[in-house]
């Protein structure tokens, strides 16, 4: 096993004093954690060491792997643009991940970033370690919008090309809730203090497992930025006991602080936790797809069909008269661990029929959405489809007249207009739903606009 260690760290500036300006004190534990992390990488003095941020370039559907061969940044957003770091980059290690995830089809690369500056995820870290060591090269990855699974893989994806004589530390940076205190910077929710209990009681048990549990809505209400991080070096373990240290933990901010280690033992088929997820994976998808009524089962054929021959799929002969007879406008939204993987839909039907409207979309969601790449192959298995079919629209005259479980919302000015569907998870308020839908349109908030409602019926 290549990596010696893996590390799960947080990054508040203000932990430097600096720019704590004395307010580092209120977090003395996490402080002398990171001095105790950073001494033992010096002993351990790695060659290379991985650091994952969420905070460096991040895009949706895509792992992003800082390239070039060196980088630097500074605190100057901080108001100390005389604290400085430089690094070099391992670029041969890079250059073999990069050949096998292009093997394996998976979305991880060197491409796009937008700015090559160190992040403060990656900069706070490395503060600390050079503090007693500076002899090694890093790797940076950023998070993505894909799934924790994916995370996890890529974690896997970079172990399995480590050479057996690198020595290598990763260092998985991530806070924890931002929402702990009602006076805090970023205020309070419930889910808060439950999101750190839970992460701090993995960290400690190095039960990685549980980390591929996590649902995007929960974590998004705990404001948490870490998950992916600390789930893509979990991944560089799998198969692997660790022996976990949970050195601290503090929030006196409203934000939650972690850190932790793992140290790899040895070998056991019980901790392949990829394999043992994609397995219950497997079985609930199988479970799900007997239950499918005719608009999702049909869904499912035409993307698998179209990914898989590069032709849209023929109606099949065993569809209902339901569907061939009845036009409407469908809209198709694709998932994958509840995440949206692609959204397209149509108001009102531009086909003969809502089995056409339905392939038609369905389609164009995989692979016409401008905000994610493409669906490839091997998603497929795990995309789960929701087919709304839209009722005809009402013009309404104010916002009483809406309810955003029951009622979608057309907002129009002009030739702009757009369109929310209803009942979306994370929209709660009229207003929100309004923002939102003015915002799609291009619409600003106090500009006047018309509405108009509808109903859907949705198959999921």
């Amino acid at each position: 096993m290549s990596i010696l260690k893996g590390y799960c760290v947080p990054h508040p500036p203000l932990i430097i004093p600096e720019i704590g300006d004395g307010l580092e004190k209120d977090i003395i534990a996490t402080s002398k954690a990171y001095t105790k992390i950073a001494k033992e990488i010096a002993q351990l003095a790695p060659d290379t060491i991985i650091i994952s941020s969420p905070h460096t370039t991040v895009y949706g559907d895509y792992f992003h792997i800082s390239p070039g061969d060196s980088a630097s940044g500074s605190f100057e957003r901080f108001h100390h643009p005389e604290i400085q770091l430089n690094v070099d980059y391992d670029t041969e290690l890079i250059g073999s991940i990069i050949s096998l995830a292009s093997t394996l089809d998976f979305p991880v690369s060197t491409h796009g970033e937008r700015d090559a500056e160190l992040d403060h995820g990656t900069m706070i870290p490395l503060y600390y370690v050079n503090k007693f060591y500076k002899n090694y090269k890093i790797i940076r990855i950023g998070i993505s919008g894909l799934s924790l699974m994916d995370h996890y893989s890529l974690g896997k994806i970079i172990r399995s090309v480590i050479p057996r004589k690198q020595k290598v530390v990763w260092i998985a940076s991530g806070d924890l809730s931002h929402k702990l205190k009602e006076d805090g910077p970023y205020g309070f929710a419930e889910e808060g203090p439950v999101y750190d209990r839970e992460v701090t009681k993995i960290l400690a048990d190095g039960n990685f497992y549980e980390l591929l549990k996590f649902k995007s809505d929960f974590c998004n209400k705990a404001s948490e930025c870490g998950l992916g991080s600390f789930t893509m070096m979990a991944g560089a373990f799998d198969g692997y006991t660790v022996e976990p240290k949970l050195l601290s933990y503090e929030g006196p901010f409203g934000v939650g602080y972690a850190l932790a280690s793992f140290k790899p033992l040895r070998y056991s088929d019980d901790r392949e936790f990829a394999r043992t997820y994609k397995e219950r994976e497997d079985r609930q998808f199988r479970n799900k797809r007997m239950d499918e009524d005719e608009y999702i089962t049909l869904a499912r054929a035409a993307l698998e069909y179209y990914i898989n021959n590069h032709q849209e799929l023929a109606i099949p002969k065993e569809t209902s008269n339901e569907l061939l007879k009845n036009k409407a406008g469908v809209f198709v939204s694709l998932y994958i661990n509840s995440n949206l993987r692609g959204c397209i839909g149509t108001i009102s039907p531009t086909t003969n029929s809502i089995a056409e409207e339905i392939i038609q979309n369905t389609v164009s969601a995989g692979t016409r959405d401008y905000r994610f790449n493409k669906v490839r192959a091997n998603e497929l298995e795990r995309i789960e489809y929701s087919v709304d079919i839209l009722k005809p629209a009402k013009a309404i005259k104010s916002k009483e007249e809406l309810d955003v479980k029951k009622y979608g919302l057309i907002v129009r000015s002009g030739k702009r207009s757009g369109l929310l569907l209803p009942n979306i998870t994370g929209i709660n308020t009229i207003d929100e739903q309004i923002r939102i839908a003015k915002r799609k349109a291009g619409i600003r908030d106090q500009e006047d606009c018309k509405m108009e409602r509808f109903e859907v019926i949705r198959h999921k």
